[in-house]
């Protein structure tokens, strides 16, 4: 057999590998607009990074993040459950003690049994107090607080740098499987170009 017609699937391969590891690297780079040949050359990211920050900051703040989803968490009755423990031990502490400290007079009339039913009321009223409360207070962060544009300015200031340590973090697998696809695919084909070069010319 000629030995070029070996060469054929390791130099696809070679190219498929290569032109994968080029296509993947202009992801990032040039990281500032150079002109070659009279052709503008710019990485994708870095080109549409505020376009990328734009779309990041919606999706953040309209689907992955929502207010509505944090109210729905922390009015939840099953949090305040987890708290209440907490609660109790500082009206413990309230009634018990500071009470009889800052008002001694109201302190000689309070019986165990009277405490007991103070904070019997004091928590039945933090039960229905607390997700108003924590409702209003979602309400008045949702007008303070602009999930989308901290995540929009946040994103556009990023360097390129640090934009694609972190896109390169993420998916640094999925570059390197695109890498080896293109090669595994690049050698295919080269195997089949031997095979039909062999075919035609018996």
């Amino acid at each position: 057999m000629n030995f070029w017609l070996v060469l054929i699937p390791l130099i696809s391969a070679f190219i498929g590998w290569f032109t994968n590891w080029i296509a993947i690297k202009m992801l990032f780079h040039p990281k500032e607009p150079r002109k070659i040949l009279g052709i503008t050359f710019h990485g994708i990211f870095p080109k549409r990074q505020k376009q990328f920050a734009e779309k990041l900051g919606k999706l953040v703040s309209g689907e992955l993040l929502s207010f509505n989803d944090i109210e729905q968490k922390i009015t939840n009755p099953a949090n305040l459950n987890k708290i209440t423990p907490l609660i109790e031990e500082h009206i413990d502490t309230f009634l018990n003690t500071k009470l009889t400290e800052k008002m001694p007079m109201i302190g000689m009339f309070l019986g165990e049994k009277t405490i007991g039913q103070f904070k019997e009321v004091f928590m039945s009223e933090l039960q229905e107090l607390f997700p108003v409360v924590m409702k209003n207070y979602m309400i008045n962060l949702k007008g303070d607080l602009d999930l989308e544009k901290i995540v929009t300015e946040k994103v556009q200031g990023f360097s390129s740098d640090k934009l694609e340590n972190i896109l390169n973090a993420i998916m640094s697998k999925e570059f390197r499987f695109v890498e080896v696809i293109g090669a595994v695919l690049g050698f295919i084909i080269g195997v089949v170009q031997v095979l039909i070069t062999i075919a035609t010319n018996p």
